[in-house]
């Protein structure tokens, strides 16, 4: 595995663990959304338990009223720290979205660079077939007018691919890179391929 392919991997695990981040940051914090709603429910009736209490006798609304407030004063502490504790996951949750964001970014950007390296690559195996095909025709073209002239064959006569296997190295005949089909044509005309673009050029 090439070492592009390896960061586009490493992104994409990255972005999985973000997402799984993130997702648990979100659990948490509604979690501390629904303690810290319940602790304020919880305050809430302790003042109306504090407010009819005070219709009621003088000695058991002061010790009812010390009793509340010190329940009111245990609340509060935990409201402020649950407060506390939602500000960090709300700040954690924002952290890990951004590194998400991130992640993804980094993804996007690997995979936009291997699709043009891939064009690039394509359009260098199309040129060197190109450039290969040619040779094969120049190589076809030389061995007719060879063949033509050690035979006596005019600019008409058309050999067969047999006639021109003794002129052609190693007696074999060219095949098109690309699976093109060669028609050999006369003496005096250029042979040519069946893929467009792998033309001689004009003499």
């Amino acid at each position: 595995m090439n070492a592009k392919r390896w960061f586009a991997w490493v992104c994409l695990a990255l972005m999985l663990v973000a997402e799984g981040l993130l997702f648990h940051s979100n659990h948490e914090r509604d979690a501390a959304l629904a303690q810290l709603t319940k602790v304020q429910q919880e305050l809430s009736a302790t003042a109306a338990e504090r407010d009819a209490l005070k219709n009621s006798s003088a000695g058991q609304q002061a010790t009812l009223i010390a009793y509340l407030k010190g329940q009111n004063e245990t609340l509060a502490a935990k409201v402020k720290a649950l407060q506390a504790n939602l500000d960090q996951l709300q700040t954690q949750s924002q952290q890990t979205a951004e590194h998400l964001s991130t992640a993804r970014s980094a993804l996007q950007l690997q995979q936009e660079h291997m699709q043009q390296l891939q064009v690039q690559q394509q359009q260098a195996v199309e040129a060197a077939n190109t450039i290969a095909c040619i040779n094969n025709l120049r190589a076809i073209d030389a061995a007719k007018l060879q063949w033509a002239l050690e035979k006596q064959k005019t600019a008409t006569d058309v050999p067969t691919v047999q006639d021109l296997l003794p002129y052609l190295k190693e007696g074999v005949f060219p095949v098109c890179p690309d699976g093109g089909t060669y028609s050999i044509n006369a003496a005096g005309e250029q042979p040519i391929c069946s893929v467009p673009g792998h033309v001689l050029p004009a003499q």
